[in-house]
This record gives C-alpha cells, sequence and structure tokens, in this order.
C-alpha cells in the first residue's frame, strides 16, 4: 500500500460525515435506496442504469431472504477504512464491482452496492456456479446417493445408460475426484464438437457423456492434467442427476435452493438439459451468503449437517495446484473451489473461495469467522489485493 493511500485510510474516519453523494447508512432511514423498482426488475442487467449514489450499510436491515443481521462493530479507523473502500468501489476506483457484503460471526454487519448491483435483483455468477455445484454433490452425499468412497470410482460406474463398448479408451480413468479438480483429461476437437452441438438430441441427459468420450482421443496419464472447464462440471452434474431421485433441476431447487431459502434465482439448463454446472446462474447477493454460511459452518445448517464435514473438508481443500497462466502462483484447487493464503501483519489466513469470472467471489476464512461475497462486471478482475489489504485487516484485533 501506497503511503499516499495510507494516509487517505487514516484520513477516512474525518471524511465519514462529508460522504454527501453516498449513502452511508447507519438507522432505518433510507434502507431501501439499493431496490430496484418493478419497471428495473424486467430489465436485463446491462440495461440496469447505474446507481447514482453507492449504497452503504453498516447495519443491515432484516429481509424477507431471513439471512441474520447485525451491526459493524469495529475499530473505528478500520471501519472508515472499509467504507471509504465501498465509496472508490462505487467510483469504479478499482473496476466495475456491483456489490460488496460482509458477514463476521455469520450475521451480515455491511452491505454496499454499486453500479448495477441491487439488493433485490440477481446478478450472474459465471464460474462461481462451479462451487454451487461441488456443494450440490455434498448435499447428494449427506443423503446418501453418494460416499466418499464414490469419489474415486470410475464416473461412468455411476451412469446406466451409457454403452462402454463406444467409449474412447481410458474411459474408466475419470473419477469424480478427477473431474472436480479439472483432470478428466478429455481432448476433444472443438471445432468437431461444435457441429455435434448443432444436433442436441442425441446429447440429451447420459448422452452427453456418452458422445464426449466417442468423441475423446484417449484418455491417458498424460491427459489428465489440469485442465480448467473441459466439460469436467458437466461431467459431474451427470453423475448427480444420475444418483438422485427425480431429476438434478427437482434436486437442485428441493434439497438445496429451498432449504437454503433462495428464491429469487435464474438457474438454466445446459445443452444436454442438464442444469448448467460452470455457469449460466443468476444469484442474489445476500443468496450467495448462504452458501458461504455452509462453508463457514462445517457444512451445518440451522445447527444440522446439509453437507458431510469430510467431503466439505476436501472440497475447500488446496488439492493442486492450476496450471492457467491468469490465476495467481499462490492458488490452489479444490473440488471446484480456490484456496489461497492472505498475509495481514507478517500473519498468513487462508481464504477458500468460489470465483467466477467479471468479479463474482464468495470468500471465506473460518480463523476470522468472516464471509465476503463481490459481486462484478469487471475484465480485469483484480479486487483480492483490496481483500487482502483493507477488509481483512479490519476484522483482525
Amino acid at each position: 500500500m501506497t503511503i499516499n493511500s495510507h494516509v487517505k485510510r487514516i484520513l477516512a474516519v474525518a471524511l465519514l460525515s462529508s460522504f454527501s453523494s453516498f449513502a452511508v447508512i447507519a438507522d432505518d432511514q433510507n434502507r431501501n435506496s439499493a431496490e430496484a423498482s418493478p419497471a428495473e426488475a424486467n430489465l436485463s442487467f446491462r440495461d440496469i442504469p447505474l446507481l447514482e449514489k453507492a449504497f452503504i450499510n453498516t447495519s443491515p436491515a432484516l429481509r424477507d431472504d431471513s439471512f441474520p443481521v447485525g451491526k459493524l462493530t469495529i475499530d473505528a479507523e478500520k471501519k472508515a477504512a472499509l467504507i471509504q473502500f465501498a465509496k472508490e468501489l462505487g467510483e469504479s476506483t478499482y473496476g466495475n464491482y456491483d456489490s460488496l457484503l460482509i458477514t463476521h460471526k455469520d450475521k451480515l454487519v455491511f452491505e454496499s452496492y454499486f453500479r448495477r448491483g441491487r439488493i433485490n435483483l440477481t446478478h450472474g455468477q459465471a464460474s462461481a456456479t462451479k462451487g454451487y455445484t461441488s456443494l450440490i454433490l455434498g448435499r447428494a452425499m449427506q443423503l446418501g446417493y453418494l460416499t466418499m468412497a464414490d469419489l474415486d470410482k470410475p464416473l461412468i460406474s455411476f451412469l446406466k445408460n451409457v454403452d462402454r463398448t463406444k467409449l474412447t479408451e481410458g474411459a474408466e480413468k475419470i473419477t469424480l475426484h478427477k473431474a472436480l479438480t479439472m483432470h478428466g483429461g478429455l481432448s476433444i476437437n472443438r471445432e468437431e464438437w461444435t457441429e455435434t452441438e448443432k444436433t442436441p438430441e442425441p446429447l440429451q441427459g447420459q448422452g452427453l457423456v456418452q458422445s464426449l468420450l466417442e468423441h475423446s482421443a484417449p484418455i491417458t496419464k498424460d491427459t489428465q492434467v489440469y485442465n480448467y472447464g473441459n466439460f469436467n462440471p458437466m461431467l459431474v452434474m451427470s453423475v448427480i442427476d444420475a444418483v438422485v431421485p427425480g431429476s438434478a433441476q427437482e434436486f437442485i431447487k428441493t434439497e438445496v435452493l429451498d432449504k437454503l431459502g433462495i428464491k429469487n434465482y435464474q438457474w438454466k439448463d445446459h445443452i444436454s438439459g442438464l442444469p448448467e454446472a460452470g455457469w449460466r446462474v443468476s444469484m442474489a447477493s445476500r443468496d450467495m451468503l448462504k452458501f458461504g454460511s455452509i462453508m463457514l459452518n462445517d457444512g451445518k445448517l440451522n445447527q444440522e449437517q446439509f453437507i458431510p464435514a469430510q467431503y466439505l473438508e476436501k472440497a475447500t481443500s488446496g488439492l493442486v495446484k492450476p496450471t492457467e497462466d491468469w490465476i495467481p502462483d499462490t492458488y490452489r484447487y479444490g473440488y471446484f473451489f480456490y484456496q489461497t493464503p492472505l498475509t495481514v501483519e507478517g500473519k498468513s489466513y487462508n481464504a477458500t473461495f468460489a470465483w467466477g469470472g467479471g468479479g463474482q467471489r464468495i470468500i471465506v476464512i473460518d480463523e476470522l469467522d468472516l464471509t465476503i461475497v463481490i459481486t462484478g462486471h469487471d475484465r480485469e478482475d483484480q479486487i483480492m489485493a483490496q481483500i487482502e489489504n483493507i477488509v481483512v485487516p479490519a476484522f483482525i484485533k
């Protein structure tokens, strides 16, 4: 952090009363200033008008989403720095971000919206969706449809409609563990696959995996290396659909979203007819916090086990090292979740997070009892430096 920015944050204490162009809320007045109008609710995301004032609330209101709320009770200087940071987010100082929400001790204590962010509208999740898919698999495990041992079984062993006589050599090497860590190993000619997608009927349901494993080159030790995306999330969703009662769509709604009290969302279908597993989901910022709460509470919801703690521990561990050059060197990958150390005043804190392009993040720091949700539509998406330098220190005593 530069000297100038450090001074600016210290002076922020004195500036709190001068945020005339920003809605800094500490009581019940104007709590809904970040609420979309009925007309705005019907617009596409890109057509939503930019907020004239950033909405910054250090005493969030209890809403019908039922997420517990509290007040931000931290050191005055740190509180001022946090508000100043939110103000700068509203000014697009760090890029195009739409919301920043923080829970401490599992209560929402800081809520802010900027640009196209609204308290009552959903926001595209991009690849943060992959983290949801991992937790959905964990929910299926909690209900007895899968076991921890199943993670290392051939993925095709769960797909009874797949004709194994037609599959590429080595198809049995793909396990849930391999797919969840982006090591499935498929080698698909993308031009040929584009042509295949023009006839979607054979791709329905388990036909997707059938076709992928017919089109792929042999699966070998050399192909089963980290390769982000590469159909791995849809391989996992195919298993979920195969093992749960009914369909994956019904399971996601009744056993995950309904249980979490999430009613306002969009979850689109893949060309296979299965729910998307890696993107094309839209969720409200407050509802994103609910997934973070499950992670923060060792897989529990309302004191009851919602996802097996053993699965969650593995899913949020740094199991493999991503190799894409756009992923920072300190990042590790679990089951569709990232993990990285954040260093504050010489001490390291482990952060686990779902991450979607444009700035979607659900960040959980167990040691600080902290969850941070960010949404955005920023191409560069470099906000983690400010999370490490400004947000996390605010909650360290």
